[in-house]
């Protein structure tokens, strides 16, 4: 949000008529800042861009993994367990935990993080992450990989939390946009990556061992860098003005941070940018607050309503499930080999980074609701491939292939 006193009015649009273009540009003062240059050190500006950015490959990553692991610990041959012989139920645990614990961390995240500041977040999330990789890899019977799944899973709802508020309260205003929206493409290498995994160890005795270990030195580089890392200056002042803590200690404190964060090349103006920073959430902590039963009413249930349906509408259509059972559903589709289901699944991968890529391109120039509609409409005529039934093995395997790849094109 602008300062009252010194950024630009956002421009008041009357016409009924008025385009998404319009809209893009009278919101991009939030994402982008007020469009005046801030001086900064680029190495000194992508390191914190990159530890939190981890957070959402690791996301990505057990999305990839899972889908060789699935195939790998029910196998009675290279399960290396005396238990591979899982119902359908306890697969859906294994592929799950990690969601529910991901609706743990969430709730967590609401009632502590800004008790912790976005930076401690993220270091918990790391030792999540680590502790619940090592638990899943070396769980020595069921209910222990279950667990592991769900710690792994709170430390993905706290990352997911703290990760793009932390990037965006950091990064100059020059290329925050681009940062965020890299955020999201970090989680697709992570998922490219995690199917990679699946692919190398599939075939290995205990291989998804290997597959879900393997983002524990992952999560210490992540929790490392986060370490060194200095908290947001926009958290500390937000603390100060809260009556939380002293703000003159909060003004020096933070302007110590943001000179750590974008290198000496802001030493001398990084007092300016404090006091910018204090009059925008001074003038934020004025405006009248939004409450629970306000949600409910008028623009603010339209919001809602149209946010929510999103979401939920994403996940009805199966598309996280496909990701999550890409190298099973490919086993059934005709690639019977697990090692086959599993390079296939890295292909499925890499369209999607592909799909991505050119979504972070283009999203600021067609806008959101474009792509939304493109998505929504591949969904819509690929989804009743998998209810048809081919005898021929090649067609069903290329079926299998556009369809997953088609599906998995929407973007988030």
């Amino acid at each position: 949000m602008a300062s009252a006193t010194s950024g630009p009015e956002l421009p008041t649009v009357h016409r009924k008529d008025v385009t998404e273009r319009e809209i893009d540009s009278a919101r991009e003062p939030l994402i982008n800042g007020d469009g005046s240059c801030e001086s900064y050190s680029v190495r000194a500006a992508i390191l914190p861009f990159l530890f939190p950015a981890l957070g959402g490959a690791l996301y990505g990553y057990d999305i990839g993994a899972t889908s060789g692991a699935t195939i790998s610990v029910e196998s009675s041959t290279l399960s290396g367990t005396t238990w591979y012989n899982l119902s359908s139920l306890e697969i859906g645990l294994v592929v799950s935990g990690s969601l529910y614990g991901a609706l743990i961390g969430s709730v967590l995240a609401f009632t502590v993080a800004d008790f912790l500041g976005r930076r401690r977040e993220l270091i918990l999330s790391s030792v999540l992450y680590f502790v619940g990789a090592l638990l899943t890899a070396l769980a020595p019977d069921f209910p222990v990989m279950v667990v592991g799944r769900i710690v792994y899973g709170i430390g993905i709802g706290l990352a997911m939390h703290a990760a793009p508020m932390y990037i965006a309260e950091t990064a100059p205003s020059q290329i925050r946009g681009v940062l965020i929206s890299l955020k999201e493409f970090f989680i697709v290498i992570g998922m490219l990556f995690g199917y990679i995994a699946g692919s190398l160890f599939v075939d290995l005795v205990a291989g998804w061992r290997y597959m879900y270990a393997t983002s524990a030195p992952v999560s210490l580089i992540m929790g490392i860098g986060i370490w060194w890392l200095p908290p947001s200056p926009r958290w500390l002042l937000l603390c100060a003005i809260q009556g939380k803590r002293n703000m003159s200690d909060a003004k020096e404190f933070a302007i110590c941070c943001l000179c750590h964060l974008r290198g000496q090349a802001i030493a001398s103006s990084a007092s300016e940018q404090v006091d910018s920073i204090l009059d925008e959430l001074s003038y934020a902590d004025q405006e009248k607050q939004v409450t629970l039963s306000e949600i409910f009413k008028g623009k603010c249930l339209k919001a809602l309503i149209i946010g929510a349906g999103l979401v939920f509408f994403q996940q009805v259509t199966g598309q996280p499930s496909v990701l999550y059972y890409a190298a099973t559903i490919l086993q059934t589709a005709g690639f019977s080999a697990a090692s086959d289901a599993t390079r296939v699944s890295v292909l499925l991968g890499l369209l999607k980074l592909v799909m991505t890529g050119i979504a972070v391109l283009v999203v600021d120039r067609v806008g959101r609701r474009p792509l939304l509609i493109g998505g929504v409409s591949g969904i819509i005529n690929v989804n009743p491939s998998y209810q048809r039934k081919v005898d021929f093995e090649c067609a069903t395997k290329a079926m299998a292939i556009s369809s997953e790849q088609f599906l998995c094109k929407p973007f988030d």
